[in-house]
């Protein structure tokens, strides 16, 4: 709830900033909130650990391909700002399942930005959409959250605060990134990297054990 006006925000920046086709954007936005809002009781219903390691491991490869490409070892991706055909369809249904993975913690932005870049979407073009997608769907996963006051207000407004300033001091840094095509590629290989080793080491960790207290004779 905390991060929906940040992310509100940077979608605005990203989206009258660079060009992406909105037929695609719209498309994925609408699917992104209808996962959130009807996918996320099904995928509650998965294990969290399984869901992560399965996500993790599809990150790991695919920032396998990334660094594969940016060494020349295989064909560089893609610089189109639009998808259409097979690929509209895939990256549409794909977004659907992202948006519902986001009520159980796993994140949207490093699969999103791997997704569209396997389907050969330039880089820079994940962002207006994946950016949009959230600045959907964490308003619609929050409903349940607000209407049950299970959440922190304090905590709520810190993350604003600290949203809204992070979004202006990254913006001009991934303007900067977007005329260096090789080097936004290993940006996104580093981050989807990070993503991945993030979600199979919170898979990988033990529960916490719960304490059980004997009763006083």
């Amino acid at each position: 709830m905390g991060n929906a006006l940040g992310i509100i925000i940077s979608a605005a920046l990203f989206i009258t900033t660079f060009q992406v086709d909105p037929t695609l954007l719209l498309a994925m936005v609408v699917s992104a909130g209808a996962g959130a809002w009807i996918g996320a009781g099904i995928v509650s219903r998965l294990p969290r650990r399984v869901i992560q390691i399965s996500m993790g491991a599809a990150l790991l490869v695919a920032a396998a391909f990334f660094a594969m490409s940016n060494l020349g070892l295989t064909p560089a991706g893609g610089s189109a700002m639009a998808l259409t055909g097979w690929r509209f369809v895939i990256a549409v249904a794909a977004n659907f399942v992202l948006g519902a993975l986001m009520c159980v913690g796993i994140g949207n932005y490093a699969p999103c930005m791997a997704l569209l870049a396997l389907l050969g979407m330039n880089p820079i073009a994940a962002y207006p959409i994946m950016i949009a997608s959230d600045g959907v769907l964490i308003p619609v996963a929050s409903v349940a959250f607000v209407r049950s006051g299970r959440f922190s207000p304090a905590v709520a407004v810190g993350l604003t605060l600290g949203g809204i300033v992070g979004t202006l001091a990254a913006f001009p840094f991934v303007r900067v990134l977007s005329d260096h095509l090789t080097l936004l590629r290993w940006a996104v290989t580093a981050i989807i990297t990070y993503a991945a080793i993030a979600m199979l080491r919170s898979a990988l960790e033990r529960e916490p054990a719960v304490a059980t207290s004997t009763p006083a004779k």
